[in-house]
């Protein structure tokens, strides 16, 4: 190619002919001047390019979770699954309803939360206790606790099915890899782990603290802290081995310790206390002495609104509610229920607008707005109201009592 374009240049005798500058590729890959009659350039050589050395990126170590647990959507929020009405797939379909254990009547109340009436009253076994969402959501257990029987309700029909034998299941939670149910058997002092589905028993773990009541898991899910309602101490409990790692008597003559919430961050639980009447602030990793913090008289429920910024706190016996705020660290509000109450068990609405407590003293339930703490509704119900459950609820799964979702 090239020899044949001088030759053809030199014939024409042209002095000079300008080629536009072009190139073609030779075949050992070299670029070549054409046409000037110049002298070849010498060959250049081929740019390197620099070699790129790989960019190690800082690894992110999975959390040391749990085996089997779900992934944590957000290490700084363990409730980012919660926000207003994300809804699972497995319980888009159910109706809404509030299903209230009436303690004393042996029944259930399923109440139309658009309408806040009943339009069912479902009977149970003795002393209903507590409404518990499964781990997979499709089952609602109620806690027969002196009938020592489960009742399942099928919570797409409302109906209930036949009953479990279960000894004192006063409550009931779900580990956080859904592998097991723990039942708080409270006058037996024994946490029970058994089949989430049969509820056959695999370990029993006996306690030596009185009256196991409420729970809450660690953002990894290794561990639980657990409230011993009559003898007013917490455990700590290695989830995986299924034993009790650590025990301490609250710093307080008389306490009574009752619900229990871990922190959006993870780094703090809060028991509440209905004798001290207060929350119990500890750092569960350490499960160091704990700090009060005075909310109300008769300090009962936690429960976390949808934006995992502020905590509901019940106080049973003052008929109020105390609004702590996770980001300033403080509380910044407390409602009073128009004529008072016995705020007790309860939970949020999917939609985060309304917060559902039962009126354990006045065989009533409360529908409060949680933008403004105003009453919206006062639904009478049967006698000794408990542990209600708002369903469906958005979340991935479910840790048990009236409803904490991961």
């Amino acid at each position: 190619m090239k020899r044949h374009v001088v030759k053809s240049a030199l014939i024409a005798g042209a002095a000079f002919v300008v080629l536009a500058a072009c190139g073609t590729e030779s075949k050992d890959g070299r670029d070549e001047a054409l046409g000037t009659g110049a002298a070849v350039p010498a060959p250049v050589k081929p740019v390197q390019k620099p070699v790129q050395k790989p960019v190690h990126k800082p690894v992110q170590k999975p959390a040391h979770g749990l085996p089997g647990m779900p992934p944590v959507l957000d290490p700084k929020d363990v409730y980012a699954a919660d926000r207003p009405n994300r809804l699972s797939p497995v319980v888009k379909d159910f109706p809404s309803r509030v299903y209230v254990p009436n303690t004393e009547s042996d029944t259930v109340s399923v109440i139309d939360p658009k309408t806040y009436e009943i339009i069912e009253t479902i009977h149970v076994g003795r002393q209903p206790q507590h409404v518990v969402p499964s781990w997979d959501l499709k089952t609602l257990w109620v806690n027969n606790n002196r009938g020592h029987t489960l009742t399942p309700i099928d919570p797409r029909t409302g109906k209930a099915g036949k009953p479990v034998e279960v000894h004192d299941p006063y409550n009931l939670y779900f580990t956080p890899n859904g592998k097991y149910a723990v039942v708080m058997a409270s006058l037996d002092r024994e946490l029970v782990f058994r089949d989430p589905h049969t509820m056959e028993r695999v370990k029993t773990v006996p306690v030596s603290c009185y009256g196991v009541n409420h729970a809450d898991f660690s953002a990894d899910g290794r561990y639980f802290i657990v409230s011993c309602e009559f003898s007013g101490e917490l455990l700590k409990v290695d989830t995986e081995n299924m034993k009790v790692i650590g025990q301490q008597k609250l710093p307080f003559d008389g306490a009574m310790p009752q619900d229990v919430k871990v922190s959006p961050d993870g780094k703090r639980f809060y028991v509440a206390d209905m004798m001290a009447d207060g929350m119990w602030v500890l750092d569960g990793d350490t499960f160091g002495k704990p700090t009060l913090l005075p909310t109300g008289k008769g300090t009962h429920g936690l429960y976390v609104g949808r934006d995992s910024r502020e905590m509901y706190v019940s106080n049973r016996g003052e008929g109020t509610v105390s609004v702590f705020d996770f980001t300033q660290n403080k509380l910044t509000k407390k409602w009073h229920l128009p004529h008072g109450g016995s705020p007790d068990m309860g939970g949020v609405s999917a939609d985060g607008k309304v917060l559902w407590l039962s009126g354990r003293y006045n065989s009533e339930v409360y529908a409060i707005d949680t933008r403004t703490g105003a009453q919206l509704a006062r639904v009478k119900v049967g006698s000794g109201p408990h542990g209600l459950a708002v369903y469906p609820q958005p979340g991935r799964y479910s840790l048990g009592h009236t409803g904490i979702f991961r």
